[in-house]
């Protein structure tokens, strides 16, 4: 059972219930440390053993999801704006996607939660209680991984990816003309918000500097006692 716990004081309107079938697991992590890799084996690794899964994650939200894709190319949106913006998409996929796999009996695996969202507004100065306040109507998971890497390790991940991306290399805060640079500075200081949040948010760390099989293998194992009493559905 997930038991129904806020990190705020605001309940969901017309929603009381205090426990629900389902598992809710979030992966963590900043980008090209491998949290959607991790994710869909696991989402196949529960199917196969007959659980029922169902997947979300950061900006997927059909209400605000295509809006915000599209507000983040322009670069023009204000950080409170901003914010807002992940808010409205996070509650949408709250109602609609994670609460409803929840009361199915779903494992629900989610790539981001509000950790990254918290992570990313502090290191562009936006106030860490207000953020707390804004997502307070977030549900505990029953388990937040959170992938850690060295940044040495993350810079080639993310060179033989997509390259960098102008958010996360933190251009819009940074302001100087080497990307490569603005990325070690951005992410150096995104990892170390990642760890003071994660001491409040209750993170289990996973070394995410090791193969991607190995890392699998060691989220399988922590996930094994957490599943327990579920019923798989075949």
């Amino acid at each position: 059972m997930t038991k129904i716990q806020y990190y705020g004081t605001g309940d969901i309107p017309g929603f009381d219930r205090a426990e629900l079938p389902g598992r809710l697991i979030v992966l963590e992590g900043t980008d090209g440390v491998g949290r959607s890799t991790q994710v869909a084996l696991l989402h196949e690794w529960l199917e196969t053993n007959g659980y029922a899964v169902t997947q979300t994650g950061l900006a997927r939200s059909s209400l605000v999801g295509p809006g915000l894709t599209r507000a983040k190319q322009g670069h023009t949106l204000g950080d409170i704006t901003l914010n807002l913006f992940y808010a409205t998409d996070f509650a949408d996929r709250l109602e609609k996607e994670i609460i409803p796999a929840l009361r199915a009996g779903f494992v629900c695996l989610t790539d981001r939660y509000i950790y990254s969202i918290i992570a990313r507004a502090i290191v562009r100065g936006v106030d860490y209680r207000w953020l707390r306040d804004l997502f307070g109507f977030a549900i505990v998971p029953d388990a937040i991984f959170y992938l850690e890497a060295d940044l040495e390790r993350l810079v080639p991940r993310v060179l033989s990816g997509e390259g960098f991306d102008y958010w996360e290399s933190g251009t819009d805060v940074l302001r100087g003309d080497d990307i490569f640079e603005n990325y070690r500075v951005y992410q150096a200081q995104l990892l170390a918000q990642f760890r003071k949040i994660g001491q409040e948010y209750n993170f289990i760390c996973v070394d995410a500097n090791r193969p991607v099989h190995e890392i699998f293998v060691d989220l399988r194992q922590q996930l094994v006692p957490i599943l327990r009493g579920m019923r798989p559905s075949v």
